[in-house]
């Protein structure tokens, strides 16, 4: 592969599907736990997350061959001394405003890698996001009359994301792909940490990308609706409780459906960058 270094560009734009989602799971219903929900990303050292049940089965023989290989990691030539570390490096290329408001840059390869394996499972927890969520919460308005009528995603939500698509996709490629590059050890160090020893975080991320691309498009509005609460205490802030009325929808892996909330139009912009980069990641 002669561009392996893009794959942050695509981390970056997978890591966008996770800002407006709904995070009622993890804050009322106990579920299974997610591979990398239990991981500390906020200390300087955090403790390492412990490994999910289908990866430790998936390692306890020879591992799997790497379907997608990735180059060695170089630093390029700089007309000044490069970066030390990830975090200036990331200060450097996207500013200070954009690192106090956009990023969340502690810890930054395991957030990445966190939230893209974590966007192919049940669900993608967002303390381990690599970005803010944009202002606002999700809105649902009414449609139909009666026993009839039901809540659909509100087209107010997807205007929430314009800030977060245009870092996506005004993002400096080069200078990604150069930071990418010097520091791509931190990232795959931070997949086998994860609990996957052995095994290539490029191939799981390019298993994401064709999830996420395979995301059907909805033609209609999203029927949506709350679950009912049993008992005396009732949710503080009830717009986090929200889950499609579809079950074929409510069954899809987090990534799918996030790219089903943030609307048709912010989908097929995310697809468009997607295609054109997993063809630079596997070529």
């Amino acid at each position: 592969m002669n561009h392996p270094a893009r794959v942050l560009i695509v981390a970056i734009v997978i890591a966008v599907l996770g800002l407006g989602a709904w995070n009622w799971r993890d804050a009322w219903w106990p579920r299974r736990p997610s591979p990398a929900a239990s991981a500390p990303v906020s200390t300087p050292a955090p403790a390492p997350m412990p490994a999910p049940p289908d990866a430790a089965a998936s390692v306890a023989g020879s591992p799997p061959p790497i379907r997608h290989p990735i180059e060695a990691a170089s630093a390029p030539p700089v007309p000044e001394p490069a970066p030390a570390t990830l975090d200036s490096a990331l200060a450097r290329l996207f500013g200070a405003e954009l690192m106090a408001t956009l990023l969340q840059s502690d810890d930054f390869a395991r957030r990445v890698v966190a939230t893209v394996d974590n966007l192919g499972r049940e669900k993608a927890p967002a303390r381990l996001w690599p970005l803010h969520p944009p202002a606002g919460r999700f809105t649902a308005r009414r449609q139909g009359e009666g026993s009839a009528g039901g809540e659909v995603i509100a087209a107010d939500n997807f205007v929430r994301y314009a800030r977060h698509m245009a870092f996506v996709e005004n993002a400096d490629l080069a200078q990604v792909v150069a930071l990418y590059k010097r520091f791509y050890p931190q990232f795959q160090q931070a997949y086998e940490e994860l609990g996957y020893p052995g095994r290539h975080f490029n191939d799981r991320l390019v298993e994401v990308i064709d999830l996420l691309l395979a995301t059907p498009e909805a033609r209609e509005p999203v029927p949506v609706r709350l679950p009912a609460i049993q008992g005396p205490i009732q949710p503080q802030r009830p717009w986090l409780l929200y889950e499609f009325a579809e079950p074929e929808r409510q069954a899809m892996a987090a990534g799918p459906q996030l790219m089903m909330r943030m609307g048709p139009e912010n989908q097929r912009r995310l697809k468009v960058r997607l295609i054109l980069l997993r063809k630079l990641l596997t070529r």
